[in-house]
């Protein structure tokens, strides 16, 4: 695991954002158990953007069951369709494939 260091003035803001989102997933990386994960996404996040992750992730995984409609997955997540149509979006153009790596991996194998 790399150490980022502090951000310095020296930097632009594009490198200080760089930066600081590094240092993030160094932190993000450097917790062992779901109580670590819930405590410090706890203290970092407020509460609505709590829930809009978790609304996101409900979308995505409902999403990859493939067996309910657009209409149908934002009722059962409490989220609108156009969050449905983000995640979808996401899932299955962007090339990030964040959504799909953690899918796959916690998808048992047949």
């Amino acid at each position: 695991m790399t150490e980022t260091a502090p951000t310095s003035p020296a930097l632009t803001a594009a490198e200080r954002q760089t930066a600081d989102r590094a240092a993030l997933l160094d932190a993000l990386l450097s917790l062992k158990t779901r109580d670590e994960l819930d405590a410090f996404l706890n203290d970092l996040c407020t509460p609505a953007e709590m829930r809009a992750f978790a609304e996101r992730w409900a979308v995505a995984r409902l999403l990859d069951q493939k067996t309910k409609s657009y209409r149908e997955i934002a009722q059962a997540a409490g989220a609108s369709p156009t969050t449905v149509v983000r995640v979808a979006r996401f899932l299955k153009e962007m090339p990030h494939q964040g959504y799909r790596l953690v899918l796959d991996r916690l998808t048992p194998k047949a």
